[in-house]
């Protein structure tokens, strides 16, 4: 649809605030301001949602590996040559075995529980989400003793630093005349990490390989190898070859099964949050709509005018979709710079209102994360403009239509 200066100079004179048409501009301002608004909480919210998600999964898949091995029945006696027979399958990053156990974690009259994973030194320094995130003491000489690691919040729930020893007590312990006594040792810590995710840096524990089949009575075993592939996406078309090379005896969990529930729930909430905001921007849109047929109607002379002046129903008709669309597309580029600034920013406006405020808005322990994540993706901002300018476009065309069908006379007669 092409305008010409003629239809251009009309339909932003329309636009204009004049006093007796204050309360029809009233109208033309709410509905650009709502649909700036509605583009810019949708934007908003959908790089939270792809923040959390992205977040969620880098941190699982840099802590947990994207397939874990397990004995059917009891530990793997073989693991070393398990291990070597998957890391030389073609797709395979790298393959770690472990000694996992669950255990009460106490420290100066506080108990917790943990989960311990006993591993290779070079292993745990060759995982960088680990190795790139130790806030206090070093991994460096992990493996050669009984020292550990151990999440920050864990450590400041306990009250401990680097070099204090922390007790941790196995629930399966010694047999004795006086009946079952628990298995406790104490370990030095010689690191703090912290990866950002509330749930690894208050319950886990790294020990090197050794202490942990010392401490859970696993000689020479272990009763868990994880492995991590090139692709985590490709885990479908692997994971044949890798059960094939692990041998019998095995079984698998890879990380799409072990957190499917968790991301599915993710989606589900993402796309229902995309529904309910996008209608934000459809009742911003029936605003023009009804502002437009209440412009329509208050200018029902200067329509007639114009008409026995020589202009044209298609030209009344673009004057007036011109008018409506104009409001649309305004409100949506505002809503398009708003959305990308705060979801640029949106950590440190947290920061800022929660230093205003005084009270926490994002609690670590209930969303996992210790920081607010957000991910613009083009693809979807494409297509929150796309529906706000389709909304835009199609809200003035019934009122636009009116004005080109009035008749002259008629709106003078009743002038």
């Amino acid at each position: 649809m092409i305008f010409d200066a003629f239809e251009r100079l009309v339909a932003m004179r329309y636009l204009r605030t004049r006093r007796k048409e204050g309360f029809i501009s009233v109208i033309a301002w709410i509905s650009l301001i709502g649909i700036a608004l509605g583009v810019a909480t949708l934007i908003i919210v959908m790089a939270v949602m792809n923040g959390f998600r992205e977040e969620l999964l880098g941190r699982i898949l840099g802590v947990n590996g994207h397939l874990t091995l397990y004995g059917t029945s009891r530990p793997i006696t073989d693991y070393a040559d398990v291990s070597e027979r998957v890391r030389a399958l073609t797709g395979i990053h790298s393959v770690n075995p472990q000694v996992q156990g669950e255990v009460m974690v106490t420290a100066r009259s506080v108990a917790t529980g943990g989960l311990v994973r006993g591993m290779i030194g070079d292993d745990l320094r060759s995982r960088s989400l680990i190795a790139d995130n130790i806030v206090s003491g070093s991994i460096e000489k992990f493996g050669g003793d009984d020292g550990v690691a151990i999440g920050r919040r864990l450590a400041n729930k306990l009250g401990l630093r680097v070099g204090d020893r922390v007790n941790l007590v196995s629930p399966n312990g010694n047999t004795t005349v006086m009946g079952t006594v628990p298995r406790m040792k104490a370990y030095r810590i010689d690191a703090l990490f912290e990866v950002g995710m509330f749930e690894y840096d208050s319950s886990f524990i790294y020990m090197p390989i050794p202490a942990a089949q010392l401490f859970f009575r696993l000689p020479e075993q272990a009763n868990a190898i994880e492995v991590f592939l090139d692709d985590p996406d490709q885990m479908k078309t692997v994971l044949p070859e890798i059960m094939a090379a692990a041998g019998e005896g095995l079984q698998s969990r890879d990380w799409q099964r072990a957190n499917s529930t968790f991301f599915n729930a993710i989606q589900v909430e993402r796309n229902v949050m995309f529904f309910i905001l996008s209608l934000i921007i459809l009742v911003a849109a029936f605003n023009i709509l009804s502002g437009q047929f209440m412009l329509v109607k208050d200018k029902g002379r200067d329509i007639a005018i114009l008409r026995t002046m020589g202009a044209t129903q298609g030209q009344i008709m673009r004057i007036f979709f011109l008018s409506g669309a104009s409001i649309g597309v305004v409100g949506t580029i505002a809503g398009f710079i708003l959305g990308v600034a705060f979801s640029s920013n949106i950590d440190t406006i947290k920061q800022w209102l929660e230093n205003l405020s005084g009270a926490r808005l994002f609690q670590a322990e209930i969303y996992f994360l210790s920081k607010l994540p957000a991910i613009v993706d083009p693809v979807e901002v494409v297509q929150v403009l796309g529906i706000a300018i389709v909304l835009s476009f199609l809200a003035p065309l019934f009122p636009a239509w009116r004005a080109a069908r009035l008749d002259p006379v008629e709106a003078l007669r009743y002038e």
